[in-house]
């Protein structure tokens, strides 16, 4: 099995940051969500494919969604949660990475993460705040394994 920097990158970062909830959009084999699960305290996997949940490390703590990160997203605003990290992986086009932002980011907690995979710099450019430097977001992209863009939700600019 071949491990990617990013992954043991996001759970370093998960093993420091300790998420309430963690929610990974996208899991293929569950290699990273299972990865990350023993850092937080609760962790929800969405995937189309049914066969995803297979591979998922089942425990009281986490969760498997079938279905889009769409679907997901509407139940939130129903049921609405506070997501402490989030890693948008499921579908890598520009159109759905940022509807998968603007979708998920009223739910993500104050000072929470998102982390966001294929996303070569250029690409980060779609989620450029525009106007003064009072965004409500801060990014910056690893150029590593297709790109890692990581984006941390802010009220305030940290004081140094």
């Amino acid at each position: 099995m071949v491990i990617n920097a990013y992954e043991d990158f996001i759970v370093h970062l998960a093993r420091l940051v300790r998420p309430k909830l963690f929610v990974k959009l996208g899991l293929f084999h569950c290699a990273l969500f299972n990865r990350v699960v023993p850092y937080a305290e609760k962790s929800i996997g969405v995937d189309v494919q049914p066969e995803a949940a297979g591979y998922m490390k089942k425990s009281q703590d986490t969760r498997f969604v079938k279905g889009t990160t769409q679907d997901f997203a509407k139940e939130l605003e129903v049921n609405p949660l506070q997501i402490n990290m989030l890693f948008i992986d499921a579908d890598p086009s520009k159109l759905a990475v940022k509807q998968a932002f603007q979708e998920f980011f009223p739910f993500i907690a104050p000072r929470g993460l998102i982390l966001i995979h294929d996303s070569q710099l250029e690409n980060a450019e779609m989620l450029k705040p525009v106007g003064r430097d009072t965004q409500p977001y801060e990014l910056m992209s690893i150029p590593v394994s297709q790109g890692l863009t990581i984006c941390r939700k802010r009220q305030e600019q940290l004081s140094w």
